[in-house]
């Protein structure tokens, strides 16, 4: 019996147990199989709470409701209803749908607004207060995929959320560290003291901070009432009322810039899905722009796919060598070229035709030789511009299937760590500080060290360039796995070299996922990598091709199902954290 509590029935301000002291430790298996449904997210609760809706007779968007909302209270480092995301939906029936909940720029925002008097970047105001902020998707994303497909009625989804938020959740020892490091970056940018920072005791006559351990709970009675308001409320519970009220008046406060107007022009947006074949009889789907995800993963794979690699050997300094050039390129093209599609004419097709991915490597790449980011451009298209502007890693993913065979692959994220910082006085929710994810100038590296230009240059309503990469797989016309991780710029090679473990090295999906990684992404110049995920001599011989490698701390927590010939769905949840597979029975 897993020690998570169960939510097996759900009042509007009640629980039927409690959960502080019910869930003193958690169990949070890797790895889990089931014919009835699988979910997989960063946190046991979280995926318990999605399991539960699925025992009760939802579909998998029911459970993506209830998970999202679930993840908003107890995994705020990046679960939200102050972000944004993408989701990726594969009914049973087949064909496959995205849609973007991305945040967007505020009507007030300028394309200079991060610059200092001397015209260069300033990191701290995109990163960190009410300025970084940029108007909030989750809640209307959300709220128009139950729309279209949900089954079990919004209030029922959205409860175990209240329940949770008010009752209190028990910290991980993984959740109470990161509470603890975030508290001096709350106190700075709040006007208050917000509930994450552990408040101070007296001793001796003197206060005292204190702070978070495992197993102290976290209750959170403000984000409890915004839970209630979008409970019953639905979409207008987040985006009008009280709620609204409460984080237009925190933006005013401190020089935010998201109005009454803003909340209510939002819209989440059904875009065309990007797909791609690999050689095996699989189909990969992915996001679009403004997500660069799904581009990335079609050039790379349309680059190593002339190249022996299984020969060569999984983690061979050859396999190495050209998954990082290909890597290199890949970004190199997603600096100059994409962007929001609604405000730039991202050259998708360009991009991802075989003939341009085969040049794009054969023209410049050496089986013995390092090439140079500084000499590695983006591509070069004719492009139609005349409706052209003139100018985190800690994300989270969450896979789930149900009975019937629909898939849900979902990234949400307030960017980096507990994104701007800023909890909404009144609300108790996390605000985002996506506007880093803008080009704050041309070839002004963003928090991941990510370059752009004008494609993702800042104008009002835009949605920024992500790196969020949801993605589903088929073999042979059948649903064969969905995955997905957060990151940051780190996003679509730990995807890529996930796939690649599973499809071309034929590797189990536990170890594919549970493997050590590495990254490239053309600049900084250098390949990247988790200590350990490559043998010694294989450095050496990299370095001698003319590479920088450097050890760098873990690269994504990658969730993934896969679907097995006798209808077996396998959850795999990473290793490196918190994150928790669990099987409907």
């Amino acid at each position: 019996m897993y020690k998570i509590l169960l939510f097996s029935v759900f009042l509007l301000w009640g629980c039927t147990a409690d959960l502080a002291t019910t869930a003193a430790q958690y169990e949070m298996p890797k790895q889990a199989f089931s014919k009835k449904g699988m979910v997989v997210t960063a946190h046991p609760v979280a995926t318990r709470v999605g399991v539960e809706i699925l025992e009760k007779g939802g579909n998998a968007v029911d459970a993506m409701v209830a998970v999202h909302f679930a993840l908003a209270v107890v995994y705020q480092r990046a679960g939200n209803i102050g972000g944004g995301g993408f989701m990726l939906y594969r009914p049973a029936k087949g064909g496959v749908e995205s849609l973007d909940f991305r945040e967007t720029a505020p009507a007030a925002a300028r394309k200079d607004m991060f610059l200092g008097e001397n015209g260069k970047a300033v990191d701290s105001l995109s990163r960190d207060g009410h300025l970084a902020v940029g108007t909030p998707g989750s809640v209307a994303g959300m709220w128009q995929a139950h729309q279209k497909f949900g089954r079990l009625a919004w209030a029922e989804l959205v409860a175990p959320a209240v329940c949770i938020a008010k009752e209190g959740v028990v910290l991980t020892n993984y959740e109470a560290r990161t509470l603890n490091e975030m508290r001096g970056a709350f106190l700075k940018v709040n006007r208050y003291v917000p509930v994450l920072v552990r408040e101070s005791i007296a001793k001796n006559g003197l206060r005292q901070d204190t702070i978070w351990k495992k197993g102290d709970t976290l209750v959170q009675l403000d984000l409890a009432k915004t839970m209630f308001e979008i409970q019953n409320k639905g979409r207008d519970g987040f985006y009008k009322g009280s709620v609204a009220d409460l984080l237009v008046a925190e933006m005013a406060a401190k020089g935010g810039l998201i109005s009454h107007q803003d909340l209510a022009a939002y819209e989440a947006k059904w875009r065309a899905v990007l797909s791609f074949e690999v050689s095996g009889g699989y189909k990969i789907y992915s996001m679009a722009p403004p997500s660069s995800g799904g581009i990335l993963l079609a050039q790379m794979f349309g680059m190593i796919r002339h190249y022996p690699l299984k020969k060569w050997g999984y983690h061979s300094a050859e396999a190495v060598h050209l998954m990082a050039e290909a890597e290199r390129r890949a970004y190199a093209d997603r600096a100059q070229h994409i962007g929001d599609p609604d405000f730039y004419p991202v050259p998708t097709a360009q991009l991802i035709d075989s003939q341009y991915t085969k040049t794009r490597i054969q023209s410049s790449f050496s089986l013995t030789k390092a090439s140079l980011s500084s000499e590695i451009k983006g591509g070069e298209f004719d492009l139609f511009e005349e409706n052209i502007p003139k100018e985190s890693e800690e994300t989270t993913h969450y896979c789930i299937t149900d009975e019937e065979g629909n898939a849900i692959s979902v990234t949400t994220t307030v960017n980096t760590n507990y994104g701007s910082k800023v909890v909404v006085m009144g609300g108790g929710f996390i605000l985002n500080n996506e506007m880093d994810d803008f080009s704050a100038k041309p070839n002004s590296p963003n928090a991941f060290g990510l370059l752009g230009g004008r494609a993702n240059a800042i104008v009002p309503q835009k949605r920024m360039l992500s790196s969020m990469t949801p993605t589903i797989v088929e073999r042979d016309n059948k649903l064969f796995m969905l995955l997905g991780t957060p990151g940051g710029a780190t996003i679509p090679t730990s995807i890529f070299q996930v796939l690649v473990n599973v499809l071309i090295f034929e590797q189990p999906l536990l170890q594919a996922v549970h493997n050590k990684r590495f990254h490239h992404q053309h600049q900084p110049d250098k390949i990247q990598i988790e200590k350990d995920a490559v043998p010694r001599n294989v450095i050496k011989t990299l370095r001698a091709m003319g590479h920088k490698v450097e050890v760098r701390k873990a690269i994504g927590l990658v969730e993934a199902i896969r679907v097995h010939d006798d209808g077996r769905h396998e959850g795999v949840a990473d290793r490196r954290a918190n994150d928790t597979a669990i099987g409907v029975k």
